[in-house]
Parts: structure tokens; C-alpha cells; sequence
């Protein structure tokens, strides 16, 4: 008895141990500490871009600081004088004290972001007054001939210097620059596209060499052009000066400016477009002429006009090569022709006061020209490539239902083969 009562408890024991053991490992051995409470934001986030009144107080004291600092500058403590240096010294000491005004309430990045708002501001505002000033300027002294409607309808073969300003006009100039532009646009537009689609499509040693002689081209002064075509076309080939020389000459100052623009638009045309193609099987080269060039039209197109734009406005080639006339020429592969850029450059230097308004008054013409051109190229890329427009929209819609309509009236080849098996 006593064996089998010290063998119970020796069961006991044992049982006691083993409840311990599975008890503590029942519990964690160890504890994650607690995860720490999100901190709150020490100070409110400002947003920098908007303009408040303190801004606009700050931006007020500091320019009275800066204009009474500088007259103290100008008429006391120096002997500077001048309105360009008074203007100069001006805006530094607006800058810096708007700085340090800044920087009394505000940390460092606040501070730069506002410096450089101002002075980008200023930068804007000080090109928009220049381009605007130029074109008042122009608009202005060139008005009296512009209010005659006859300026637009005759040209200047029986009209002398001391003729008044409703007698003769600059048609001759208008007719010649759209002859010009015409003639210089069949030469460039293939080559400037054909060139663009070779340094997009290929790769090698001499695409890149074709691309740094397009990027220097670019930077080309409009008279090394001139010269080349009247070595070339006049003095070796013994051609006369004519239209047709001169738009040869334009087509060199506008090539550069369309292959490189076209390159950028037709390099945004997505990729899977040609690979999608590719997999139908088609070649590169209806891959290109069917899929790239539609996808990038209206950036291609705008890139034409920035390169008219540019050779529209060309005085010096022109100048050497098509030589300067009063009278309308038709004919651009004979006897002299005049355009719009050179007609006011003649007429600029003459010194009776009828000329000189006759020559700002072409000016303006040809400006509003080139504004004209750019804002066409704006509208038409405003669209990126792939983008198309509502008309061009509802004429794939309809070219889309007609294939479908073709692919359904079609007999099918495989169901041909099973009925007859």
C-alpha cells in the first residue's frame, strides 16, 4: 500500500510539472512594446503658392523701403545717377529686403519660393512689356498708311517718294512673299518630313551625324545662307536673281526648324502603335505611312508653320538673291521679286516721311502675319499626338462601320471548306 500511495503521488507530481510546463509555454515569452501615438503636425502646413494680404503688405513695404533706400542712394550718399542704374539698383534692394521681410515669419523654403516668384514675375512682365511695345510701336508709326485701303491693292511702279499715302500700296511685296513661301514649302515639307521619319525609324552612326548637322543648322545666321545661293545659283550656275532663288534660299533657313520640331512630334507617337502594326504584318514603311504620320498630323503640321513662320521673316537672303522691285512679278524664275521683309527694309531708309510710314506699315503687315502663323501652330498642336479632333473622330467612326460592313458581306473561307467536306 504504502508503494502504491508513493507512486500516486509521484503521478501527481509529474502531472503538476507537466500543467506548469504547458502553461508557460501557452504564454508569449516575449512582448511587442506598444506601438507610440501618431505625432501632431507642430505647426500648420502653409500652402506656398497662395497669396494672401500679409503677402501683399510685405510685398507693398518693401518697395517703399526699396524706393526711399535707392532715392537716398542716388541723391545723398552717391553721385549715381541714371534711370537705367536707378531702375537696377532698385530692384536688387527690393529684392533683398523683401527677403529679409520674408524670412521674419516665414522658414527657408518659404523664403526662396518667394524670391524666386518675384523674379521670375519680373522676368515675364519685363518680355511681355518689350513684345508689346514693339508691336504698339510698330502698329503706330506705320497707322497712317494702314487706314488706306489702297496700301493692300496697288504696288509702288508709279509712285515716287514724295506721292502722298493714298497712292500706292505693298501688293507686290504680299504677292512675292506667298509665291516665295510656296515654292520654299514643296521643297521642304518632303525633305524636312522624309528626314525626320529616317531619324526616328533608324539608328546608327549616321543618324547621329545627321542630327548634329540638323541641331547646328538651326543656329545658321540667315546671311551665310544668302551668300551660299548667290555663289552657287547666281554667280557659278549663272542663273539671274529671281523668286525662285530666294525661296531656295528660305527652304535652308526653314529646313532645320521642320526636321527638328517634326523629330520631337513624331517620337511622342506611342510605341505599341508600331509594334501592333508590325505584328499584323505590315512592312515598316506602310507601318509609317499608316500609323505614324496620321497619329502625329497636327504635330507635323504645326511644325511646317514654325518653320514658315521662321522664313517668312527672312531679310538678308532675300536681299542677295531675289533683289528688290516696285513693280508685281509673277514670274518667280525671272527678273526680280520683292517680299514683304525686304519692301519694308528699303522703304525704312528712305528719308521722306511718306516712305518711312510706308515701310512700318509693311512691318506691321508682316508681323501680324507671323502672329497669325503662331497662333495656327498653337491651335493645331494643342492637340498631343494620338489626340484626335470631333470631325476626325466621326470620319473613323464611319470608315470603321464600313469595314465592318465589307468584313460581314465577305464569305468566310473556313466555313466554305467544312460545308464541303
Amino acid at each position: 500500500m504504502t508503494s502504491l500511495m508513493g507512486a500516486s503521488s509521484i503521478t501527481e507530481e509529474l502531472e503538476q510539472i507537466s500543467a506548469d510546463v504547458w502553461s508557460d509555454a501557452a504564454e508569449p515569452a516575449t512582448t511587442l512594446p506598444p506601438r507610440p501615438a501618431p505625432h501632431a503636425p507642430s505647426s500648420q502646413r502653409r500652402a506656398l503658392k497662395r497669396f494672401s494680404r500679409t503677402d501683399a503688405l510685405m510685398m507693398g513695404g518693401a518697395f517703399a523701403s526699396a524706393l526711399a533706400t535707392t532715392l537716398l542712394i542716388f541723391g545723398r550718399l552717391t553721385p549715381l545717377e541714371g534711370r537705367l542704374g536707378f531702375v537696377a539698383v532698385l530692384f536688387a534692394t527690393y529684392i533683398v529686403t523683401y527677403a529679409v521681410l520674408v524670412a521674419l515669419t516665414d522658414n527657408g523654403p518659404t523664403v526662396i519660393d518667394r524670391v524666386m516668384t518675384v523674379m521670375l514675375t519680373t522676368a515675364a512682365a519685363t518680355a511681355l512689356a518689350a513684345l508689346f511695345s514693339v508691336v504698339a510701336f510698330v502698329l503706330w508709326r506705320g497707322r497712317t498708311a494702314l487706314m488706306h485701303s489702297n496700301f493692300f491693292v496697288q504696288d509702288l511702279s508709279v509712285t515716287g517718294p514724295l506721292d502722298p499715302l493714298d497712292k500706292g500700296g505693298i501688293s507686290h511685296a504680299i504677292v512675292g512673299t506667298l509665291i516665295m513661301t510656296l515654292i520654299a514649302l514643296v521643297i521642304t515639307v518632303p525633305l524636312g518630313v522624309a528626314c525626320s521619319v529616317y531619324l526616328t525609324e533608324s539608328s546608327g552612326r549616321a543618324t547621329s551625324l545627321v542630327r548634329t548637322v540638323v541641331t547646328a543648322m538651326t543656329a545658321l545666321p540667315s546671311i551665310l545662307a544668302g551668300l551660299f545661293i548667290f555663289a552657287t545659283w547666281i554667280l557659278i550656275l549663272g542663273f539671274e536673281r529671281s523668286g525662285i532663288a530666294a525661296a531656295i534660299a528660305m527652304s535652308i533657313m526653314m529646313l532645320p526648324i521642320i526636321i527638328r520640331s517634326a523629330d520631337v512630334v513624331l517620337r511622342l507617337v506611342p510605341g505599341n502603335l508600331r509594334e501592333a502594326s508590325a505584328a499584323l504584318g505590315a512592312p515598316k514603311w506602310r507601318t509609317v505611312w499608316h500609323v505614324v504620320l496620321p497619329t502625329a498630323r497636327s504635330g507635323l503640321t504645326t511644325s511646317v508653320i514654325l518653320g514658315v513662320a521662321r522664313g517668312v521673316g527672312e531679310t538678308a537672303p532675300i536681299l542677295l538673291t531675289a533683289g528688290f522691285t516696285s513693280t508685281m512679278n509673277l514670274n518667280p524664275t525671272k527678273d526680280a521679286m520683292v517680299s514683304l521683309p525686304l519692301a519694308a527694309f528699303e522703304l525704312v531708309r528712305s528719308p521722306q516721311p511718306a516712305q518711312v510710314a510706308r515701310g512700318f506699315a509693311t512691318a506691321a503687315v508682316l508681323m501680324i502675319l507671323v502672329l497669325v502663323l503662331f497662333t495656327i501652330a498653337r491651335i493645331v498642336g494643342g492637340r498631343p499626338a494620338g489626340q484626335l479632333s470631333k470631325r476626325q473622330e466621326r470620319r473613323t467612326v464611319t470608315t470603321s462601320a464600313k469595314d465592318a460592313e465589307r468584313m460581314r458581306a465577305m464569305p468566310t473561307p473556313l466555313v466554305k471548306e467544312h460545308s464541303n467536306v
